[in-house]
């Protein structure tokens, strides 16, 4: 049929550019991020070996009543609290796990979270990501309780302040979308963010909605990465480049075997003249 060359051209190019997205892709999260472990070895998983032996540690001590009591008074955040002991907290929440969630799978995503962030994003700015995309699921978190319910649901019931917070999952779940946003990854991006959507429209609970919320940082933050704030008045305020200086000049070179001619002095030639006819030369 006269329709079938070009669906077939649009489905080879459908190939094509899945087959380059897909391949771009492996590379970006996989072949790089291995390259860079085998060059700077298992020092290079600092940050995902602390977190994971962080999390062990405080599921361990939450067995216990004692201990479970200081996990929560150490990194346990709830949105009843006042904001300076949240902002306090939260650091410590991102090793406290989830009490109703498997913790050996937990920790498996947590590690792969920060042992990529690391590799390709480096400490800094991986302990950065994890910190600002929990903080805002928290403090949005306790804004959605202020608002109370209504909004159009984005409100909800003061009961929701004593939940306890989402501890480190909403680090990964950020860690993962500015991942998959800098590296341009659909498939790894589709995954946390259509996990997330599915997770809050099955349970609709506090956890999701701060999972959403870290998802949003994420993108946000992985779109204004590199970028820099251009103000109206900065073109006319920087100073221009400066003016090349000025060649100095090239003074000529004398050459010593050239020897200078001395000034003609008429009266010094009289004196030695006279003085070569007395003592040497004879007179007629």
């Amino acid at each position: 049929m006269a329709g079938e060359p070009g669906a077939l051209r649009l489905l080879v190019r459908a190939a094509r550019f899945t087959g380059r997205t897909l391949r771009g892709e492996w590379h970006a999260i996989v072949v790089d991020p291995v390259r860079r472990l085998a060059h700077r070895g298992l020092s290079g998983l600092l940050l995902a070996f602390v977190a994971a032996f962080g999390v062990i540690l405080f599921h361990d001590l939450a067995q216990h009543p004692a201990g479970a009591t200081w996990v929560r008074r150490l990194g346990g955040v709830t949105a009843d609290l006042p904001l300076w002991l949240s902002l306090l907290r939260t650091p410590v929440s991102l090793y406290v796990p989830a009490l109703d969630l498997p913790v050996w799978a937990g920790i498996t995503q947590l590690f792969l979270a920060f042992a990529l962030a690391e590799l390709v994003l480096g400490r800094a700015r991986t302990l950065a990501i994890a910190y600002v995309t929990t903080l805002a699921g928290t403090l949005t978190a306790r804004l959605m309780i202020e608002l109370g319910p209504g909004w159009w649901g984005f409100g909800l019931p003061a009961e929701c302040g004593a939940v306890l917070d989402t501890g480190p999952s909403a680090a990964v779940v950020g860690l993962f979308t500015y991942l998959a946003v800098v590296r341009r990854a659909p498939v790894v991006f589709t995954l946390t963010g259509g996990s997330m959507v599915w997770e809050s429209i099955a349970v609709p609970n506090l956890a999701g909605r701060e999972h959403l919320v870290a998802v949003s940082a994420a993108i946000v933050l992985g779109l204004l990465r590199g970028r820099r704030l251009r103000l109206p008045y900065a073109r006319e305020s920087r100073p221009g480049p400066l003016p090349a200086p000025a060649a100095a000049p090239v003074l000529p070179v004398p050459n010593p075997r050239a020897a200078a001619p001395l000034p003609a002095d008429p009266t010094r030639a009289r004196q030695c003249d006279g003085f070569r006819t007395s003592t040497g030369a004879r007179t007629p």
